[in-house]
């Protein structure tokens, strides 16, 4: 990439101390799933690797920045994780990507704000983040239990008035 061209995706700005970890990058998604049965949050990406950006201005600490593709501030929220671990039959078996956005997505659900997808063009940015954390919220100490297996249930059937005259 030359100096001159232009970055594709939205950077991100993130704290210089997650900036060069190796965790997990988790992007959720909320208030994008409609119908009556479903999530308020949706994980979006799950990914170690990372495209990172370094802005630097003179006299001034340099900013860094994460460069993610079709990120918006209106409907994610980043977050970074460690890589967890299950016990299965005493040994500890790393958990995959998905699986750590979905405990993370279920553990943070209930601060997930209820509101429409959609904004007028000239609405900005909002200032309330996607998720918020509840004041008694810890993530040091939470514990998650597996995600359930959610029944697949078929759509509900509905009457249909056939008329007469096509019989």
């Amino acid at each position: 990439m030359s100096i001159f061209e232009k970055r594709r995706g939205t950077l991100v700005p993130v704290h210089p101390d997650n900036a060069n970890t190796r965790d997990w990058l988790v992007l959720l998604e909320a208030a994008t799933i409609v119908g009556q049965q479903r999530d308020k949050l949706r994980v979006a990406l799950t990914t170690q690797d990372r495209t990172l950006v370094k802005k630097r201005r003179l006299f001034r600490k340099p900013e860094h920045f994460l460069v993610i593709d079709g990120y918006d501030p209106r409907i994610h929220a980043l977050y970074f994780c460690p890589q967890l671990y299950k016990n299965e039959n005493g040994s500890l078996v790393p958990l995959s990507g998905p699986e750590i956005g979905d405990l993370m997505a279920q553990a943070l659900e209930g601060g997930a704000i209820e509101k429409p997808p959609w904004y007028e063009p000239r609405d900005s940015v909002p200032k309330d983040l996607v998720i918020k954390a509840a004041p008694n919220m810890e993530l040091d100490s939470l514990v998650v239990d597996a995600p359930s297996a959610k029944p697949n249930k078929p759509a509900p059937l509905r009457a249909v008035k056939i008329d007469d005259k096509d019989k």
